[in-house]
């Protein structure tokens, strides 16, 4: 028997960085939501032990791989004597600041916890992904989201209306680590983050996007300039907002009109080969 599970990719609509905490991370304050780009990921029951396979050659198949990782906690703590094979079927792209492993994780603990039968709820599997990485709660839930803390504190909102996004990822990856390594948040901007989550509560895709911002832009930038030709080049086709996600590279335009949608994909093809046009969820 084979269970499957969704991991989409997430984008952040607006993120501002608070202060760094006393245990080294950074205290952030987030608006997040899934889009329809995602990985998919396949379980089987196995004897004792966790075996991974996948489609992706840029990934370890071994206990350095977040979803082996993520495996081993749910076994370990439920004291799970059974096994899985789990198959990664990776669509989204790597270090890319679209949560992609962070996905996987949490599509993890969701799928084994039906395999497995252990009946624990969405907040139980949180609070477990902790642990493992810090978009990971965010992910467990699955849809749009005030975060804040380092990411474990998740407050489901009213879904981010309709819209498409245009994704495109610049070719140099960057870890999210080295964006927060140097980080001078005295430097950084301030984005009005509740006048956002009132706007999305209010189904107005046009007020929300006014307010979108992602204060590790600057920082990021340092690492890779072509971030900000890219969203220079998205308001240039139309997008009605341009933004970088995460600790990037990628960068998203919100669009509802489909046909400007694929007039600034059309426009940015030349320009970076990974360019993506998906949905909302």
């Amino acid at each position: 028997m084979s269970l499957y599970e969704k991991a989409p990719a997430k984008i952040n609509l607006c993120l501002n960085v608070l202060r760094k905490r006393e245990d080294g991370f950074h205290e952030m304050e987030m608006l997040m939501t899934p889009i329809d780009l995602a990985d998919r990921l396949t379980f089987s029951l196995l004897d004792r032990e966790i075996s991974l396979d996948s489609n992706s050659s840029f990934m370890p198949l071994d206990e350095r791989n977040i979803v082996y990782k993520t495996a081993q906690l749910l076994k370990d703590t439920y004291q799970v004597t059974q096994g899985a094979d789990i198959y990664i079927e990776k669509n989204i792209p790597i270090a890319a600041g679209l949560g992609g492993g962070s996905s996987d994780a949490a599509a993890t603990l969701r799928g084994l916890n039906r395999l497995w039968n252990l009946e624990l709820s969405l907040d139980e599997l949180a609070r477990l992904g902790e642990q493992i990485g810090s978009d990971v709660p965010f992910c467990v839930y699955n849809q749009t989201a005030f975060v804040s803390g380092r990411g474990e504190i998740v407050e489901p909102i009213q879904p981010f209306p309709k819209a498409w996004v245009i994704l495109v990822k610049p070719p140099k990856g960057i870890s999210s680590w080295t964006v927060f390594k140097d980080l001078d948040i005295s430097q950084l901007l301030s984005y009005e983050i509740q006048a956002m989550r009132e706007a999305i509560e209010n189904h107005s895709f046009k007020d929300a996007v006014r307010y979108a911002g992602n204060a590790l832009e600057v920082q990021a930038v340092k690492q890779n300039p072509l971030i900000i030709e890219v969203k220079d080049k998205m308001l240039q086709f139309g997008a009605e907002t341009a933004l970088m996600s995460g600790t990037g590279p990628t960068v998203y335009g919100l669009t509802q009109n489909m046909k400007k949608a694929q007039r600034i994909v059309n426009g940015l093809k030349g320009f970076c080969k990974e360019v993506y046009l998906v949905r909302t969820l």
